[in-house]
């Protein structure tokens, strides 16, 4: 059976979904997108899609410091992506990228006078990483884009050749992933994903304002860590709290949430995963796939 995605106002075979060579977004990295995840509730026999709503209020902001004009409102944009999943008819966990990209034929990077085109291909997705077994990370020598020069709070395809070096020469180094430090030398996030500290029993992460993706799952950890009791603080982290830290792990739509074992070869605590990570690792799980009555508005059915 052929997988259909959006593309140009309709539902297409996603084989016959091209780009033209020139488009702007491929010459240029001139496209902002959303990754969200929809997980599959085998007893309900059941679609859900987590937190549609929030990533696509992220997608609209990122478009605003793109100079893009969004072609759908906000519920129309979750209306689609229900639809298509619907379409397509998955029994296992999906993950779903929604582009909104500058699709003029033209040479240069101008991002005005430069029409605004929106897709969404969607995918069967386990898991990025092992749930139980701990990331063994190290400190990066490449540094995050900072506000000033490509904004991190905006998911721009762009700027995730940051991104791509970072991982990579982490992989190359022998090691997972990384984290990333600021151009100031403070903490900011891994490659591509939020990073928390479990300092004396307080959930730590890095502020809003320290040159990170604004997460839809950091946001959903801060929730689901205050259901639990665990005290919360955001602020700026330090390199060398990483290796005092009792527990780290980290967390985004791809990683889920995953404990790290060590950083720059320093073992995290006891090298496991912590009391506290598991604990919110246990609920997110059941919160994702519509278990929990009190957070089930952040899952959208799929199947009538």
């Amino acid at each position: 059976m052929s997988e259909f995605v959006f593309m140009n106002g309709e539902y297409i075979e996603a084989e016959k979904a091209v780009l033209p060579v020139r488009t702007h977004a491929f010459l240029y990295g001139t496209s902002v997108f959303e990754g969200i995840r929809a997980y599959y509730n085998k007893d309900e026999n059941q679609l859900y899609a987590f937190r549609v709503k929030e990533h696509y209020e992220r997608l609209i902001r990122s478009a605003k410091i793109m100079w893009m004009e969004n072609p759908y409102s906000l519920d129309e944009y979750c209306k689609i992506t229900i639809d298509l999943l619907r379409k397509n008819e998955y029994r296992t966990d999906v993950y779903i990228r929604p582009t909104l990209y500058k699709s003029s034929i033209k040479v240069g990077p101008t991002l005005t006078d430069n029409e605004d085109s929106f897709l969404i291909f969607t995918t069967p997705f386990g898991d990025y990483f092992d749930a139980n077994a701990g990331l063994k990370l190290c400190v990066s020598n490449w540094r995050r884009t900072s506000d000033n020069a490509i904004p991190p709070r905006a998911k721009v395809s762009g700027a995730y050749a940051n991104s791509a070096l970072i991982k990579t020469d982490a992989h190359e180094a022998g090691f997972d992933d990384a984290v990333v430090l600021s151009e100031s030398g403070q903490v900011t996030e891994g490659s591509a994903m939020n990073i928390f500290l479990i300092i004396n029993g307080v959930l730590t992460t890095t502020s809003t304002t320290d040159d990170i993706l604004v997460g839809v799952t950091r946001n959903t950890v801060i929730e689901l860590a205050r259901e639990l009791g665990i005290p919360v603080k955001e602020r700026a982290i330090d390199r060398t709290e990483l290796y005092l830290a009792d527990e780290v792990f980290c967390c985004g739509t791809g990683a889920q949430i995953v404990p790290v074992e060590s950083i720059d070869h320093r073992k995290v605590g006891n090298g496991k995963i912590g009391q506290i990570t598991k604990q919110i690792q246990t609920l997110y799980y059941d919160v994702v796939k519509g278990k929990i009555e009190k957070f089930k508005e952040w899952c959208t059915p799929v199947y009538d």
